[in-house]
């Protein structure tokens, strides 16, 4: 009996891979051309953001709208971190998935380093958005908190691999913050900006904001994380190309109305809340 259970478990620990070095995920990544471009595609992109939005910002003068660069320009400065981390192999891991998922006992490409990304970049396009709209600090703080919750609670999903069901456990738990970020921007954020005087911009970067946003979830569900319909490559190309219409196109309109709108934004109250002088605050 002992000599057999010392031969099941010399088999168990030769099924079992190595652990894998930060080299060793390194060049996995490299080896896989079409998914080593979805990262340095946004890695060149969003350098010549950066480039881009500091020559948009060169004469704003007014404190509202300074903040406003200030926070949209982090997005493309953490992005062209995180995705630097991706192709490196740093912020990238191979798990093995459980039992359940349609890739159960595989070693599974992880890409967690993205959550990271979304946890420190989606607050700032709120943060943008929120101060274009005129809304208060209460609004504000609720969906930049709620957004990072949804990002952390998303990242939990990723990392799990004791149970599929703690996954999409995870997942739902992510999209119920979510939802509350949606009913932020959709219901209070849309009314601030409409007595802001901003509502015309503002509902264009809203939808975009939306429609993107709700790619996200999507490609989980199908991705190899989720699902296992697509595999890596074609999802995190998905995730680079929202990445880089929610992100990128997003910052340059946004910009470019308030470089030519600084007046406008100037007038908003800077308590966050009235959109001119004398008018009633929003209710927090």
């Amino acid at each position: 009996m002992i000599e057999t259970a010392a031969a099941d478990l010399a088999v168990a620990s030769q099924a079992l891979p190595l652990e894998l070095t930060q080299t060793d995920v390194y060049r996995e990544i490299r080896a896989d051309r079409l998914l080593n471009l979805s990262f340095w595609a946004n890695i060149a992109l969003a350098g010549l953001s950066i480039l881009l939005f500091v020559y948009m910002g060169r004469n704003v003068e007014d404190p509202r709208s300074r903040l406003i660069f200030v926070a949209t320009l982090m997005v493309p400065l953490v992005s062209i971190s995180s995705y630097l981390g991706l192709a490196s192999g740093l912020t990238v891991s191979f798990l093995e998935m459980p039992a359940g998922h349609p890739l159960a006992g595989e070693e599974v490409l992880t890409m967690w380093g993205r959550y990271l990304t979304w946890a420190l970049s989606t607050p700032m396009i709120l943060l943008t958005l929120g101060l274009l709209a005129g809304s208060n600090v209460t609004k504000l703080f609720t969906a930049i908190v709620m957004d990072v919750g949804m990002c952390v609670t998303g990242l939990a999903a990723a990392l799990t691999t004791s149970s599929y069901a703690l996954r999409w456990f995870w997942y739902a738990i992510s999209c119920a913050f979510f939802a509350v970020v949606l009913y932020v921007l959709l219901v209070e954020w849309s009314a601030d900006a409409e007595a802001a005087g901003t509502a015309e911009i503002f509902d264009t970067l809203k939808v975009l904001t939306v429609v993107l946003w709700l790619g996200y979830p999507i490609f989980w569900a199908l991705g190899a994380e989720g699902f296992a319909l697509l595999d890596v490559a074609i999802t995190s190309w998905a995730y680079s190309g929202m990445d880089i219409v929610a992100k990128y196109v997003f910052a340059f309109l946004l910009l470019r109305w308030v470089a030519d709108n600084e007046r406008v934004v100037a007038g908003m109250a800077s308590g966050l809340g009235a959109a001119t002088p004398g008018a009633a605050p929003a209710d927090d």
